[in-house]
């Protein structure tokens, strides 16, 4: 039974079936099952990162720690000042790149979409052609280092990754939903096309934005491979990269001590542990986007997805 109140005082109760309410619990039952299972396989891993290194590689992941410890974490935190100054690496590279990225992205995706410019076939094809084809590794390395001269600067971090052809296309088959009867009738009232892109694109296009914006945010936090190739400097390692060369260095640890046949046991060091407590700490501030903009990224997809 629900109630309504009009709005001249008066209510209305609608009776609900009882089919409704069935199939109503039937659907939350099967979403709260698949939520349960994706919730699952992060729970493992928080529990593992928690336990022991014996157990884990005697037992394996499980629920519930069998043996509590926090020596990953120690591990990992043995210089936290390494650690803070890398999350403000990343924080600074992913916040930076990803609102340029918007801006660049969209401004391209508003002009392909304009059915008055004459070449934006011509030039979409282009785009969609680097999808297919690359340079290959050494001709960006040359390109960003020699040419560029950016080895050992946050723009290798931001640069390369700031345009994707995909998110392009992806942004101009949403911008296909808004109608061009809007633009027209602002050129009509003489608004310039900055203006218009200003005014009228970007207020109806949060879904678009939210959800390349996302792409570009995780794209950015999990990068580590730019800086394996641009920076050598240890303050200027991103937290991805900082946390993959702490891996490395407890598995080389680890493999040294079992080949010389050391006293210390390897069970000691936690090399498998590690692994679980660093996709705790690089997952942890990521995650945070999504309830903030899960109802534009859902809309989002499905209108780029199905506008052509």
């Amino acid at each position: 039974m629900r109630t309504i109140k009009h709005r001249y005082s008066r209510t209305i109760k609608i009776k609900t079936e009882g089919s409704t309410i069935a199939f109503n619990i039937i659907g939350y039952m099967v979403v709260f099952i698949f939520a349960l299972f994706c919730l699952l396989p992060f729970w493992a891993i928080l529990s593992s990162s928690l336990s022991s290194e014996k157990s884990v590689l005697r037992y394996g992941a499980s629920l519930i720690p069998r043996e509590f410890s926090t020596s990953a974490y120690e591990f990992i935190f043995k210089s936290p000042r390494k650690i803070m100054n890398a999350y403000g690496v990343s924080t600074m590279v992913t916040v930076s790149g990803t609102l340029l990225g918007l801006f660049l992205i969209s401004m391209t995706a508003y002009v392909l979409y304009r059915k008055d410019f004459k070449y934006r076939n011509a030039f979409a094809f282009g785009f969609y052609f680097t999808q297919l084809f690359s340079g290959g590794l050494i001709p960006f390395y040359i390109l960003v280092v020699q040419y560029l001269q950016l080895k050992n600067n946050y723009l290798a971090l931001i640069l390369p990754p700031l345009m994707n052809a995909w998110y392009i296309i992806l942004f101009r088959n949403f911008l296909n939903s808004v109608p061009d009867s809007l633009v027209e009738s602002a050129k009509i009232d003489g608004a310039g096309d900055f203006r218009i892109y200003a005014q009228i694109i970007l207020p109806l296009s949060t879904p678009g934005l939210a959800t390349v914006g996302l792409f570009l945010a995780l794209g950015y936090w999990n990068d580590w491979y730019h800086a394996l190739l641009f920076i050598n400097t240890r303050d200027m390692f991103p937290l991805q990269f900082l946390l993959y060369e702490v891996l490395r260095s407890a598995e080389y640890i680890a493999k040294i001590l079992s080949q010389t046949g050391a006293v210390i046991s390897t069970g000691n060091l936690p090399t498998e542990t590690v692994k679980m407590a660093t996709a705790m700490v690089v997952t942890g501030p990521i995650i945070l986007l999504y309830p903030i903009i899960q109802k534009y990224y859902v809309k989002g997809l499905t209108i780029g997805a199905v506008k052509g």
